[in-house]
């Protein structure tokens, strides 16, 4: 049995590798535009004019403003013949843009467009500094540093002096407003005063920039059928509302891997395109490759447009010359945010789609392709299209509330798409029993497989309307009344494939399939208050009155294959989760909820309680082509009981438990508990899951797994953080991962070793390893990069 299928909800949940983004550096917000007058107002503790040269001589304390730049210096000389302004000692000049400029002397015609000056710092409003020995400005676009230093980080608080995280030195740094680039000369970069690299020359675009043409960060990554590789990403902003960014991949291996990313930003949206391509220099490095082993490639796109302030529209496609493609080179939907493909998706989805949402309403159509990614596309369906609306309406009717929803979906798919319950396998194959290549087919019957799609085509159309109204008396019980109206109208058109007539009669179907429902929930809370807090204890009784639910088992079941009944869903009038199952026959849900407010902070809530059938046929107990229902804990008059409790003394700690009880025997069906914790320093949690056998959906041993995540901030900057997922059952810890991370305003760095164990066909099979070192490593403004290497399954 595979351990990821025998693992409920506690071993199934990955562990995710850290990933980290800069803090918010304390940036100053921008000054509004200032008015150009063409005054110049100053203020002084003398000023002195000396009418023969035409100069004015501002000494002591002095503040001049002018054109929405401000001035501060120890003296300052303005020469009206001349138009140059001469500021000395503890100079202080702030422009238009925030830009906060120190220095020791200062020479500047007084539009500010040349001059020079002495010994200078310069603070942006975006928390970017530079400093020089002297910076000469011409033409009102160029300066030029001499012994230029740069940095994004924050200059240490208790020594100013002190060597920032990181820096860049230049012989000579040259900054071009037009182009808003900056060049370095002869450039040094150092942590901490230390030089790490030397660079001849290098460019980048200045911190004002958002989008700006040119070479982005290289990334780098290994794995065993394309080799190492290195990826140097050219961005192109062609307009201010499109751009294009390529990232050709070499690889040792395969040779070059050309991709390509294009968007616009239109008035009332945007779009993206991303396209791949290679043409493989091994071409029996990836066995799994379906189709051209020399040519492969895909094209990607989304876009989503606003129609109004209520309704969008938008797709996303996705073409590929294999579905392996993606998934061998790790790109785009395969790779997941910290590239340690722990989460992969099962098919890529390609749709269009129109949504709309209103005050209590909600409108979304679409059409789905989804792209298998596991080599079974003809069992995949194709969805066209699937409609749903809902209204609430906003006057009461008989004093309470109506609403009403519709659905629509119409499906096709070429195959028949079975999933095994047991561990039958064929003779002749050595296949499952169940699958579709099997030489047995008639082995494919509802004692060995489920029945997950249908083959051919299927279309319902269901209507819902629901009416409910609260009433309290006297005493304070609760008496909620509701009433609700269904008709599900179906048309099935199923392919006679082998061993679909064991499920269903192949050939065209057409049922229409109405349910009213009545019924009443009454509750009725008793408050008890003391003097470290307050209880409130609330018995809940619910009635439902309807027919039996008409053509049990005999449709398709596409949507409402998940069946779990826990305390999230015991006062649920229809407890299947899609439309294509309807709850019918009478049943009673039973209940007592206490939740209990403490006056120095924190709560206890428990919920207890059990369904009864009352009369007519139970919908759980009925076997569909997926089992639904029927290991559910309701497929019996009375159903499991079923409890959960949560408590949280404080924001520091929490705890929740839910638990399904057999009541037959007493023992636990399904029990989950989880523990958290979150100080100012470090951080921790625990699941645990146990579920027992359900042989009727091809669990057939016990499930019991633990997961633990942690992380520990050993500084203001650093962080530690680990995880385990340990397989109870198997006895084997099938994931784990350790990181350690530094970030702060301006800096990035992390390394994250992430392995896991892959099981294939059965535990006595042994299991593939996998392990990924991610490193990442950010200087902000300047860019950053990752890379990544890894062996055995599926790494990056």
């Amino acid at each position: 049995m595979c351990v990821a299928v025998t693992l409920g909800a506690a071993a199934t949940t990955p562990v995710h590798a850290q990933s980290f983004t800069y803090n918010r550096p304390a940036t100053r917000p921008k000054p509004p535009p200032a008015a150009q007058t063409g005054q110049m107002l100053v203020q002084a503790t003398e000023v002195n004019y000396d009418y023969n040269n035409s100069r004015v001589a501002a000494v002591g304390n002095v503040q001049m403003y002018y054109n929405g730049t401000s001035v501060e210096a120890d003296k300052v000389i303005y020469d009206q013949k001349t138009k140059r302004l001469h500021a000395e000692g503890n100079v202080r000049m702030t422009d238009a843009d925030g830009k906060i400029t120190y220095a020791n002397l200062l020479d500047l015609s007084d539009d500010y467009r040349d001059g020079f000056v002495d010994s200078l710092r310069v603070d942006t409003a975006d928390a970017t500094r530079m400093a020089a020995t002297r910076a000469e400005r011409t033409a009102g676009n160029y300066t030029v540093f001499q012994n230029g230093v740069y940095t994004a980080c924050a200059a240490c608080k208790d020594d100013p002096k002190k060597p920032p995280l990181w820096q860049v030195k230049g012989a000579r740094v040259i900054h071009d407003q037009t182009e808003k680039m900056m060049y370095f000369e002869d450039a040094r970069v150092e942590f901490f005063g230390v030089p790490l690299a030397y660079i001849p020359y290098f460019s980048t675009p200045d911190p004002t920039v958002k989008r700006k043409t040119g070479f982005l960060m290289p990334g780098f990554s290994q794995n065993t059928n394309f080799g190492y590789a290195i990826e140097t990403p050219f961005y192109w902003a062609i307009a201010p509302d499109y751009d294009l960014t390529l990232m050709p991949r070499y690889t040792t291996r395969q040779g070059l891997l050309m991709q390509g990313e294009f968007r616009q930003r239109l008035m009332d949206g945007a779009y993206q395109i991303r396209a791949y391509g290679i043409n493989q220099q091994d071409r029996n490095a990836f066995a799994n490759t379906v189709g051209d082993k020399d040519w492969r490639g895909g094209v990607e796109s989304k876009g989503q447009f606003a129609i109004n302030d209520k309704w969008v529209w938008g797709w996303d496609a996705v073409a590929l010359s294999d579905y392996n493609f993606l998934y061998d080179y790790r790109l785009a939907m395969y790779r997941d945010p910290y590239q340690s493909f722990l989460n992969l998706t099962t098919e890529a989805v390609s749709q269009l789609y129109l949504t709309g949402v209103g005050k209590r309403s909600f409108f979304d159509l679409r059409a789905i392709h989804y792209t298998s990614f596991s080599g079974n596309q003809r069992q995949v369906p194709d969805i066209h299209p699937v409609l749903d609306y809902n209204n609430v309406l906003q006057q009461n009717i008989l004093g309470g509330e109506l609403s009403y929803k519709f659905n629509f979906t119409s499906l096709t798919r070429q195959d028949a798409q079975y999933d095994a319950i047991n561990s039958k396998v064929d003779p002749l194959t050595g296949l499952s029993a169940c699958n579709t290549l099997s030489a047995d087919s008639a082995a494919r019957s509802p004692a060995n497989c489920l029945l997950r799609g249908i083959p051919g085509t299927y279309t319902r159309f269901t209507a819902e309307a629901q009416w409910r109204r609260s009433f309290t008396d006297d005493l304070g019980q609760i008496f909620t009344p509701f009433a609700s109206i269904r008709v599900d109208a179906i048309d099935a058109s199923i392919s006679n494939q082998p061993g679909v007539e064991r499920f269903l009669t192949p050939g065209d179907t057409q049922a229409l399939r109405v349910m009213p429902t009545i019924g009443l929930e009454y509750r009725y809370p008793f408050i008890n208050v003391q003097p470290w807090g307050s209880t409130v204890i609330e018995p809940i009784a619910q009635v439902i009155i309807r027919p039996n639910e008409t053509y049990a088992g005999r449709l398709p079941n596409e949507d409402a294959q998940s069946m779990n009944f826990d305390t999230s869903n015991l006062f649920s009038v229809n407890k299947f989760s899609g439309y294509d199952r309807v709850e019918g026959g009478g049943r009673a849900n039973v209940g007592v909820q206490a939740t209990t407010q403490f006056d120095q902070g924190g709560s206890v809530k428990v919920l207890f309680g059990q369904s009864y059938q009352l009369f007519g046929m139970n919908s759980f107990a009925v076997a569909d082509l997926t089992n639904t229902g029927v290991a559910s804990g309701l497929q019996n008059p009375r159903s499991d009981y079923v409890a959960s409790v949560s408590y949280a003394p404080n924001r520091t700690y929490s705890f929740s438990t839910r638990a399904r009880i057999d009541e037959a025997t007493g023992n636990i069906s399904r029990f989950e508990a989880e523990g958290r914790a979150s100080f100012d320093r470090w951080s921790v949690s625990m699941l645990y899951g146990n579920y027992a056998p359900q042989v009727e959906l091809g669990y057939l041993t016990r499930r019991e797994g633990l997961l633990g995540t942690g992380s520990v901030k050993l500084a203001n900057n650093w962080v530690v953080t680990g995880g385990a997922r340990w397989n109870l059952e198997a006895n084997k810890i099938d994931q784990y991962m350790v990181g350690a991370g530094y970030v702060d305003d301006c800096f990035i760095l992390a390394l994250n070793y992430v392995t896991s164990y892959s099981y294939v066909a059965n535990l006595s099979t042994p299991p593939v390893l996998s392990h990924t070192v991610m490193f990442q490593l950010g200087l902000r403004t300047l860019g950053g990069t990752q890379a990544g290497t890894g062996t055995g399954g599926t790494v990056y």
